[in-house]
């Protein structure tokens, strides 16, 4: 007999919506190979919620949204009740966290997460806020509550970046981390390098849907600066918030013409993302200490980091034990990044 696991989403963007996609693609795989049946009972975005125990249609719900149409005016829902009004009464096992990143404050994300440990229901998160702002928080509060705490969706999307790390990487010291984590920044660069200017590249990017209407967070950095933050949280133990990423530094001083200058010298510029062993503070604290940072970086063009082209994403992980591993992935879309999120609803419901 399969068994049933309750969802509630929060968040009906792109990612959300394929992940409501997925949920009736992979319906017959998940009850052959897993005995599982997922079945969403509450969902909430910025304008509405909408709760039913006996279970809302993923099929209509995203072909109310693919029309164009707000979650307001979807038959049964609330207009005006917020998220966590949402999760204070939905009889569901499991949050999915999918809302808009906020930087400034993780909200209403984090509240979102809060509220579901506090209602005992596992949490499955695609939004980087609330990790980037509480992480220790939230993983205490879990673990004290006995529920599941999921993230792998938040950095490189389907790559498994957080389960390599956390997981795979048993009883390694890890040297240095070295990533490309921005698909629209590292898409630009490319661009560029093929002989067209920052904003052409940006404009084509933005008409391809691989940047956003405002792509701040993704050419200054700060997407990066966040993945780089959860990795050295989850896979690194070091706490940490973003005050500790120290340069942040973009793409958006990058000039077709340093870009050309240093191709005749055989180098490709890359927005990479640092995690380097901190030599003075290793005299201060036991255990392994990293200065972090995120900053354009010229590489010669045999690096592993140079072969991450286009919309790709990537991972360089220095071992003691386990050797050099690098690892990258081409995914374009949200798919992949709601594939990971399925990937860890169905390792949290395993695991109980």
């Amino acid at each position: 007999m399969s068994r049933t696991v309750r969802l509630a989403l929060v968040g009906l963007g792109n990612v959300g919506q394929a992940f409501l996609d997925l949920m009736v693609a992979k319906a017959d795989l998940l009850a052959n190979r897993y005995d599982l049946a997922l079945v969403l009972t509450g969902v909430a975005d910025s304008s509405a919620a909408a709760l039913n125990a006996g279970r809302l249609s993923p099929t209509a719900l995203r072909a109310h949204k693919g029309a164009g149409k707000p979650l307001h005016s979807f038959p049964g829902s609330t207009p005006g009740m917020s998220a966590p009004e949402m999760l204070a009464e939905v009889e569901a096992d499991v949050l999915l966290e999918a809302s808009a990143v906020n930087l400034k404050t993780g909200q209403p994300g984090l509240d979102c997460v809060r509220a579901a440990v506090r209602r005992g229901m596992d949490v499955v998160l695609a939004n980087k806020g609330p990790l980037v702002h509480a992480f220790g928080e939230l993983e205490t509060a879990a673990r004290a509550a006995g529920v599941g705490l999921a993230y792998s969706a938040t950095v490189c999307g389907a790559l498994p970046v957080v389960n390599i790390g956390r997981r795979d990487l048993t009883a390694c010291d890890i040297r240095s981390v070295a990533g490309i984590f921005n698909s629209t920044s590292n898409s630009i660069l490319a661009a560029m390098a093929r002989g067209g200017s920052y904003q052409d590249a940006l404009r084509q990017a933005q008409l391809d849907g691989i940047a956003e209407a405002d792509p701040s967070l993704d050419v200054e950095g700060w997407d990066t600066a966040n993945k780089l933050v959860i990795i050295a949280n989850s896979i690194l133990r070091q706490p940490c918030t973003l005050a500790d990423v120290q340069p942040v530094i973009g793409i958006t001083a990058i000039t077709p013409a340093q870009i050309q200058a240093h191709a005749a010298r055989g180098e490709v510029v890359k927005l990479v993302a640092r995690a380097e062993p901190d030599l003075a503070g290793l005299r201060n604290v036991s255990g392994p200490q990293y200065r972090l940072s995120v900053q354009p970086e010229w590489l010669p063009a045999d690096a592993f980091l140079v072969s991450i082209s286009g919309w790709e994403m990537g991972i360089v992980f220095d071992t003691d034990i386990m050797g050099l591993q690098q690892l990258k992935v081409d995914e374009r879309g949200p798919i992949p990044t709601a594939a990971a999120m399925l990937r860890d609803v169905i390792s949290l419901t395993m695991d109980h």
